[in-house]
């Protein structure tokens, strides 16, 4: 089932997503509908906060995007990307591995607005799949800057969050507008 994405301004974004101990047919259905949601909206990587739910889980898919590549090693070795997609990250964690690199990001909860977004290049990742096993793997590219912006949504943390003081000036009008409109369809929903 397509889930609706929360704009800026809903305050689960900005909600620290609680840990998943185990698997369960609920948790299992909201994956299914996130990846449900997240294809339609043509999105790379979508958070339960985006869908209302403050959890500790990301669904991501880079296959579909060709112009940005993505790098991924198993066990130290190189691996193919499309073949590890989609992908489900239960609890999350990283480490970086390289040096910040500086790239356009969007996101779907701030439909329209991108912003040069300053991450690591490459990091590691420990987290549980959708059957709750443990994966542990390296990226860079593409899916690294995915799995970060994922990350901070986990976190409650937004990508206006780390944007230049310079670029968020420059969004300021469309931010407003957009929180505006969320405010009032919040509103509507509770009165």
């Amino acid at each position: 089932m397509v889930l609706p994405i929360l704009k800026y301004g809903q305050p689960v974004l900005r909600k620290k997503g609680a840990r998943i101990e185990r698997v369960t047919p609920g948790i299992s259905r909201l994956i299914a509908d996130m990846f449900e949601t997240m294809q339609e909206a043509r999105g790379v990587g979508l958070a339960a906060q985006q869908v209302g739910y403050a959890l500790q889980l990301t669904v991501l898919d880079v296959r579909e995007v060709i112009d940005r590549p993505s790098t991924l090693q198993l066990d130290g070795q190189p691996a193919d990307v499309n073949s590890f997609m989609p992908l489900v990250l239960i609890n999350p964690e990283i480490k970086p591995l390289s040096a910040k690199v500086t790239g356009p990001e969007g996101c779907l909860s701030f439909p329209e607005m991108y912003a040069d977004i300053s991450r690591p290049e490459s990091i590691s990742v420990s987290a549980l799949d959708e059957r709750g096993k443990p994966k542990a793997f390296q990226c860079g590219g593409l899916l690294a800057k995915a799995i970060q912006h994922e990350l901070d949504h986990l976190n409650g943390i937004l990508f206006i969050d780390r944007m230049s003081a310079e670029d968020k000036l420059k969004l300021k009008p469309q931010l407003v507008a957009l929180r505006a409109a969320t405010q009032v369809a919040l509103a509507h929903k509770n009165g």
